[in-house]
């Protein structure tokens, strides 16, 4: 408690109540260079905060989800052989995205887990700020400084914290999956912790860039969990980021068609791309708009 005391302290002795710039652009080029600011977030993993968070997820954020949408999670038998700390890391197509990982974890997983948010856009007023932090356990991500993620990170690994990353970096601008930055598997390796992959299908069509709301009808979305990718021995981040990609992209393979043509198609090394369809971007788009097929079980007869 006194720990939260003195971070509510110090925010409201200094801490600017939003970021945006209040030099004209005309003067920008003259103004000297802003100091950084880190909004404080170790307050959100007090006792009272997990105690709010949790009671947020189970009756607030798992229920609307739920509710909004149609979602499917398959793979969690992957996390009973992995040990946490450990990246959670995706493809990332809407905001959806965060929300389901985090719901469809198990409850002892759940809470140990902290999600990385763009500090432009999740931390650049305090309401914001406030709010992602205490509902997703966020820390803020400075997408041009390397360093403070890596001692953000690392600060919470020390602390058996769990971490949820979108090596994209970005939502994708047409539902598909870009190219994963290398800041992720440099992370990964940094820290030594397996990396345990989730596909997710469905998101952008539920809940496409440019929306606040998902869409009307409760569409089916599909989250896939994986088997833990670990950093061998003197692995470097480009060829550790490879199998990051690999393993977002069998999972996604494997949702759209069974277990065992896509493993057939991994051995070949015949994985069919999470990258998407070439062509013009409002085909993608299109594509990527479609929702998924909503597999409902088998009858035992007919």
């Amino acid at each position: 408690m006194g720990e939260f005391l003195d971070e509510l302290a110090t925010v409201a002795r200094g801490w600017r109540w939003t970021r945006r710039p209040l030099t004209p652009r005309s003067a920008e080029r003259f103004a000297p260079e802003p100091e950084d600011s880190v909004f404080p977030t170790a307050w959100t993993r007090t006792p009272a905060a997990r105690a709010v968070r949790n009671a947020i997820h189970k009756y607030a954020l798992k229920p609307l989800i739920w509710n909004e949408t149609a979602p499917k999670v398959s793979g969690l038998d992957n996390l009973e052989r992995v040990e946490g700390p450990v990246m959670f890391f995706s493809n990332h197509s809407s905001h959806l995205d965060a929300s389901l990982i985090l719901c469809s974890l198990p409850p002892e997983w759940r809470e140990k887990t902290a999600v990385g948010a763009a500090a432009d856009y999740f931390f650049d007023a305090w309401w914001k700020s406030a709010g992602t932090s205490l509902v997703y356990n966020a820390f803020p991500i400075e997408r041009s400084s390397r360093r403070s993620v890596t001692d953000a990170a690392r600060e919470l690994v020390g602390q058996g914290y769990s971490l949820v990353v979108f090596p994209e970096g970005t939502r994708s601008p047409d539902g598909w999956m870009q190219r994963f930055r290398l800041g992720a598997s440099r992370l990964c390796i940094d820290l030594q912790i397996p990396a345990v992959p989730i596909g997710i299908r469905g998101a952008y069509s539920a809940m496409p860039r440019g929306s606040t709301w998902p869409l009307r009808g409760r569409l089916p979305v599909s989250v896939r969990f994986g088997t833990a990718i670990v950093p061998e021995p003197n692995e470097d981040h480009r060829s550790f980021s490879k199998r990051l990609t690999q393993g977002v992209s069998s999972l996604i393979d494997e949702d759209r068609t069974t277990w065992w043509e896509a493993m057939q198609r991994a051995v070949r090394g015949e994985t069919r791309p999470a990258s998407g369809p070439a062509g013009p971007k409002w085909r993608r788009v299109w594509e990527a708009s479609r929702p998924i097929a909503a597999r409902r079980p088998r009858r035992a007869w007919r």
